[in-house]
């Protein structure tokens, strides 16, 4: 395998559990990943509400995973307690959570096929007419309300199930600040909104001047917004998922990597 990011010095801030597949790929293309999660993903520390849940679903005809995490934490609560209702439709907001469903058994989803987010799965025919539908979403804290308020909109009649907790890690960022001042971070990587300000915090003032000259490599034009908000000059926009950061990364880092070398002046 060529090692088209040899001397590049990637921060992967994805929650530990998730970053695992990337490191491996960068590492493979020669790069150095430098894993500093801004996410920590807990479980929920009251389950009663969500064993209540799951012991009805048979009153629900469709349930909506929003993300990865979501699938782990709540598939593996319902699959201990009982089998997913036969008729209950099941529906993801990305191809990640699709390919976590498998794991647990579960092939046949409504999951949009381009674009990876709350509006694409709202634009599939099959969430058009659901008026009358009882919905059930699996979300973390504080998630978005675009989904359940528009199906609202639509009449469907929507729960919330909360099934793990989102935090910021409380973690040293001594040696992080170190490597920066050497100029010994080339990229970082963030896979959302959330991590992003999460970031911001801890690294402080100094950090987030680094930080903002940085190439910033995110999978969502909503993180690219914020990104830019917050005074980021360099946002590379990729494809979604673990490919199209590796494509972002080696489309932006492969001409400026010349015999094994990284050079960081433009080509």
């Amino acid at each position: 395998m060529n090692k088209l990011l040899t001397g590049i010095n990637i921060l992967v801030t994805r929650p530990a559990h998730q970053a695992v597949n990337l490191v491996d790929k960068i590492r493979a293309l020669g790069g150095d990943p430098i894993p500093f999660p801004v996410l920590e993903i807990r479980d929920v520390e009251d389950v009663a509400p969500l064993f209540e849940l799951i012991d009805h679903l048979d009153d629900f005809d469709l349930a909506i995973f929003i993300s990865p995490n979501a699938v782990d934490r709540a598939m593996s609560l319902i699959l201990n307690r009982r089998a997913l209702p036969l008729a209950m439709k099941i529906a993801v907001v990305g191809q990640g959570s699709a390919r976590e469903l498998k794991k647990f058994g579960v092939g046949e989803v409504i999951a949009p096929t381009t674009r990876f987010d709350s509006e694409a799965l709202l634009g599939m025919a099959e969430l058009q007419q659901i008026k009358g539908h009882r919905v059930v979403i699996f979300r973390g804290d504080r998630g978005r309300e675009l989904l359940g308020d528009t199906l609202t909109k639509r009449g469907a009649s929507v729960t919330y199930a909360e099934c793990y907790i989102r935090t910021r890690p409380d973690t040293d960022n001594a040696p992080l600040l170190e490597s920066w001042s050497k100029n010994a971070i080339h990229a970082v990587i963030i896979t959302s909104s959330e991590g992003l300000r999460n970031l911001f915090e801890m690294l402080g003032e100094s950090g987030q001047s680094w930080l903002k000259k940085t190439p910033l490599f995110v999978s969502h034009e909503r993180i690219s917004k914020t990104a830019h908000e917050m005074g980021c000059e360099d946002v590379i926009s990729t494809d979604s998922g673990d490919e199209g950061l590796i494509k972002g990364l080696l489309d932006y880092f492969g001409p400026r990597v010349r015999g094994g070398v990284y050079s960081q002046e433009t080509t």
